[in-house]
């Protein structure tokens, strides 16, 4: 007598269908899953607001208050400039890394998606499910989202790597040294270090990790380290490497513009040379994804640097505040280009990106040459 096979079950994870032989295995490979996502998705925004109820313990609500006050029409135009210049090249970035990995992109789809994103990492908790959402949109357009996915995934990382580089410089050369105090130090690479595990973590789950927990093929690590290996020596030669570094500052620059725009409206006088290390700073720990909706880390960092800089815990929680609220205003045209996608229908699936080396699957080549 042939004994049946044991039945299989699927397993549906952010769209993406696993079939997995029923054993104890599996099923505790896919509650301990469950439940480390859990538990990251509560602690999101939990940390963010830990933050925020500490700082209105210790200040109460007067620095937040100063800061919603102080922005204004003139001040919410030149954040929507300079934030358009700074999707652009964010884009073009995008544009870039996907290129290397041989996922071609138009720059009008790259230039919306990057609003789209924007909008959903300063509504949502985490600050990187926008980027999830455009790396899966991204994939499904080159009928890869894992590689969609990747290509988001190292795009972030790049523009990280840049700002690490550029706060230890301008923590270098400021005057005096801030790199002589070691806390500042420690806080900047341990801050970099969470920011960019959390992208990789929100990145990797819904299409590089398929077969999690005791399921996973053997020398599936190895295959993703050799994938991993292949898009960092694509993404090193010298056309795309100068390119990434190049939108990179550009989108660095706008962010930095736009945090002195709002010390300015606040009414900070400080000089460019202390504000810059400050400003970097605050945007580093700013990358932690452990936020309510964008709010928390960036507000605590900038009380805690302003104050050691001598201008105070108040004046940065206020500049904090006024920059958080032109960064969402600056992001509304992506709160416009999901609305009007969600009017238009869902529709056919579109088709911006096109893969230059996506083999067809074998399957359909069997089918369309019996049916012909």
């Amino acid at each position: 007598m042939n004994r049946q096979a044991p039945p299989t079950v699927c397993r549906v994870e952010l769209g993406t269908v696993h079939p997995l032989r029923r054993g104890a295995g599996a099923h505790r490979g896919s509650e301990a899953g469950i439940k480390g996502s859990s538990w990251w998705r509560r602690a999101q925004p939990l940390g963010g607001a830990l933050i925020l109820g500490v700082l209105l313990a210790q200040w109460g609500t007067g620095a937040f208050v100063a800061g919603l006050r102080a922005v204004d029409v003139r001040a919410l135009t030149v954040a929507a400039a300079v934030a358009a210049v700074s999707t652009a090249c964010a884009a073009w970035r995008w544009r870039l890394v996907a290129r290397c990995l041989h996922a071609e992109l138009s720059m009008p789809s790259a230039v919306a998606a990057c609003y789209r994103a924007q909008f959903l990492n300063v509504v949502l908790p985490g600050g990187v499910l926008g980027d999830v959402d455009r790396g899966v949109r991204h994939g499904r357009g080159v009928d890869d989202v894992g590689r969609g996915l990747r290509a988001v995934a190292w795009e972030r990382t790049s523009g990280q790597v840049v700002l690490v580089a550029a706060t230890l410089a301008a923590l270098l050369m400021s005057r005096p040294p801030a790199s002589s105090d070691l806390v500042v130090t420690l806080l900047v690479l341990i801050a970099t270090g969470i920011g960019v595990a959390g992208v990789a973590r929100a990145t990797r789950r819904p299409g590089l990790s398929r077969r999690p927990g005791p399921s996973r093929r053997p020398g599936a690590g190895g295959r993703i380290v050799r994938v991993a290996v292949a898009d960092a020596r694509a993404l090193a030669a010298p056309p795309a490497l100068v390119g990434i570094v190049a939108a990179s500052l550009v989108v660095l620059a706008g962010h930095v513009a736009t945090f002195a725009l709002a010390a300015h409206t606040v009414g900070v006088d400080v000089p460019t040379g202390e504000l810059l290390p400050v400003c970097l700073v605050v945007l580093l720990v700013a990358a932690v994804p452990l936020n309510l909706a964008g709010w928390g880390p960036r507000e605590g960092a900038a009380a805690w640097v302003f104050a050691a800089v001598g201008t105070g815990a108040a004046q940065g929680l206020a500049v904090a505040v006024a920059y958080g609220t032109l960064v969402f205003a600056a992001t509304l045209p992506g709160a416009v280009l999901l609305l009007v996608g969600r009017a238009q229908g869902p529709g056919p699936r579109p088709r911006p990106l096109r893969a230059r080396s996506a083999p067809r699957p074998a399957a359909d080549v069997r089918r369309a040459t019996s049916h012909g």
